[in-house]
C-alpha cells in the first residue's frame, strides 16, 4: 500500500473522523499512486492515520477506516454488513410493507463514493469514486453473502456518476443476475414501478419516504400541486389520503408518464389525477388554478459553490411563484436538495419568496432526508436535503 503524508497541523481533520483529505493538507505523494488506489494517510511524522481511495483532485482522499487496514473481500463484507445491520434497526429489512430503502450511503455508512439502494430483490450499486467502482465485485461478493438467497441481481448504474475520463469505459450493466423493468416495488404499503436501468438517480428518490408520509396526514380533501413530479410519489400517497384532486407536472415526458401509472396502480383509472409534461416555472405563471397543497421538490439548482447565487435566485424566483398559487390556509412543502445550500441559506431564501410573493407564512416543519440516508456526525456535508413545511396565509 502506497503512502500519503500531510503536512504538519493538518492531521486534525483526519483524527476528528471526517472523511476527506483535501489537497492543501498533503506534503508528499507517493509516486506511482494512480487513481483508484488503496492508500495509507500518515502524519508527517509517518504515523498511520487512515486507509482510503486516491482520487486526483480538490478531494485527494476519501478515507473507509481510521487506522492501517487491509482491504480485501472480507473487509468490504463487514463495512457493507454494519451498514445492513443499521437498517435492521430502521425496522426496515423486516417491513412487510417496505421492500425499497438505501443500503449503503456513502460517507454516513463509512463508505464514501459509493451507493447501494435495494429494490425488493435488486441491489443498485452507484459508485461515485474510481476507487469504489474499482471494487465492484468485491462489493458483489459482500451483497451476495449478507443478502442470500433474496438477492437475485445487482446492477451497476456508475457511468453518469464518475469522472468523466474514467466513465468512457464504464458501461451500466447486470453484475451478478439480471431482472425486469419497471419492477413493482413497496413503500410504506403503497406500490410503485422502479426503473433503475433509463430512470434518474438509481430509479427513485427512497430519501423523501417519510417527508411522504408527513404529506399524506395534510393532504384529505386538498387539491394539491405535484411540482417535479417524477415518478408521482407525492401524488399517490396523497390521493391514498384522500385528496381531492392532485396534478402533477414534469418537465420529463417518461416520468410523467411513470407517474400516471404509479396513480393507476395504487387507486386505479378513475383517480382524480392530471399529469401536465410541462416546465414546473411555466406551468406556475401560467396556471389560473389555486391549490390548497403543494410540493415543489426540484432537482439540485446548484451542484458547485460557484453556482450558489444562481440557484439562491432560482429557489426564490420558483417558491414565489409557488406562493402565488396557493389559496389563504394553504400549505407548501417545499425541497432544495443541492448540497452547497445549507439550511440557513435555504430558510433565508424562503423568506426572501415569502416578501416578494407578499404572503404571510409560518414554518410547520424543518425535513430532511430518511434516516437511511444517514449523516455521520463527522461529516456535516453528508446532510444534502432540507425541506420546510410553509403555512401560507
Amino acid at each position: 500500500m502506497k503512502t500519503i503524508v500531510l503536512k504538519a497541523g493538518k492531521e486534525a481533520p483526519v483524527r476528528r473522523f471526517h472523511p476527506w483529505v483535501f489537497s492543501g493538507a498533503i506534503q508528499s505523494v507517493e509516486p506511482g499512486i494512480q487513481d483508484g488506489d488503496v492508500v495509507e494517510v500518515q502524519d508527517h511524522n509517518g504515523n498511520p492515520l487512515g486507509t482510503g481511495h486516491f482520487q486526483d483532485g480538490s478531494i485527494k482522499v476519501r478515507l473507509f477506516a481510521y487506522a492501517r487496514r487491509t482491504v480485501d473481500a472480507g473487509f468490504w463484507t463487514e463495512k457493507i454488513r454494519a451498514a445492513h445491520a443499521y437498517r435492521r434497526q430502521l425496522g426496515l429489512d423486516a417491513d412487510p410493507g417496505t421492500n425499497a430503502f438505501r443500503l449503503v450511503h456513502a460517507e454516513g455508512d463509512g463508505l464514501p463514493g459509493l451507493i447501494v439502494d435495494l429494490y425488493g430483490p435488486v441491489a443498485v450499486l452507484q459508485c461515485h469514486s474510481i476507487g469504489m467502482h474499482r471494487e465492484r465485485l468485491h462489493l458483489v461478493e459482500a451483497l451476495r453473502a449478507i443478502l442470500g438467497q433474496r438477492l437475485q441481481a445487482v446492477f451497476d448504474k456508475s457511468r453518469n456518476s464518475l469522472p468523466a475520463r474514467y466513465a468512457q469505459g464504464v458501461a451500466n450493466t447486470y453484475l451478478y443476475g439480471s431482472a425486469g423493468v419497471p419492477l413493482p416495488v413497496l413503500e410504506k404499503g403503497h406500490q410503485f414501478l422502479v426503473d433503475w436501468e433509463r430512470g434518474q438517480k438509481t430509479g427513485f428518490f427512497l430519501d423523501q419516504r417519510e417527508n411522504r408520509e408527513l404529506l399524506a396526514h395534510y393532504a384529505a380533501g386538498k387539491k394539491m400541486l405535484n411540482a417535479f413530479s417524477y415518478s408521482g410519489g407525492f401524488s399517490v400517497y396523497a390521493l391514498a389520503a384522500g385528496a381531492r384532486e392532485v396534478d402533477s407536472v414534469d418537465v420529463s415526458k417518461e416520468a410523467i408518464a411513470l407517474a400516471g401509472e404509479n396513480v393507476r396502480l395504487n387507486l386505479g383509472k378513475e383517480a382524480a389525477h392530471r399529469t401536465h409534461a410541462e416546465d414546473v416555472s411555466r406551468f406556475l405563471r401560467d396556471t389560473d388554478r389555486r391549490y390548497d397543497l403543494m410540493v415543489v421538490d426540484p432537482p439540485a439548482f446548484a451542484k458547485t459553490m460557484g453556482k450558489r447565487h444562481q440557484a439562491v435566485q432560482g429557489y426564490k424566483r420558483l417558491n414565489a411563484l409557488a406562493l402565488n398559487r396557493l389559496e389563504p390556509g394553504g400549505i407548501l412543502f417545499t425541497f432544495s436538495c443541492s448540497q452547497v445550500v445549507d439550511d440557513a441559506l435555504f430558510y433565508n431564501t424562503l423568506v426572501a419568496a415569502a416578501l416578494e410573493a407578499g404572503r404571510r407564512v409560518r414554518v410547520m416543519h424543518r425535513l430532511n432526508q430518511g434516516p437511511d440516508h444517514p449523516v455521520s456526525i463527522h461529516h456535516p456535508e453528508g446532510a444534502y436535503l432540507k425541506g420546510l413545511v410553509l403555512y401560507v396565509e
